[in-house]
């Protein structure tokens, strides 16, 4: 049978301002840690540290621009666009337009704090 998932679970940001995640599907939500799906919004000026994760994290950007750096360089991802990291490449997140961005983020298996492997804090 299906199951329908009422509402999403707010979940704690890592970052240097407050980023708005709602997850969908995942550990904090549906006790699922087959993946996750999520739906965040950073604000202008919003980065958080680089890190390593053993999943495979898939970004949707629904409006504004994601900066994604990466050990080869930066990409930056636009409205209608989207990104896939590897499990194990380190990437580093941000938002540096003025206007932030809206992005659903899916991670396969589901994201864990114990499996992402940030760096030091930024600020």
């Amino acid at each position: 049978m299906p199951t329908l998932v009422t509402a999403p679970s707010i979940v704690q940001a890592v970052g240097n301002k407050p980023k708005h995640i709602q997850e969908f599907v995942g550990r904090a939500n549906t006790a699922d840690d087959r993946l996750s799906i999520a739906r965040m919004q950073s604000p202008s000026g919003w980065k958080e540290p680089g890190q390593r994760p053993e999943f495979l994290e898939i970004t949707i950007v629904l409006r504004g621009m994601l900066r994604v750096e990466h050990s080869s360089g930066v990409i930056d991802v636009h409205a209608g666009q989207a990104i896939i990291a590897e499990p194990g490449e380190w990437i580093r997140y941000s938002t540096p337009d003025p206007e932030g961005a809206e992005t659903i983020s899916v991670c396969l298996p589901a994201f864990s704090a114990d499996t992402v492997h940030r760096d030091a804090p930024c600020g």
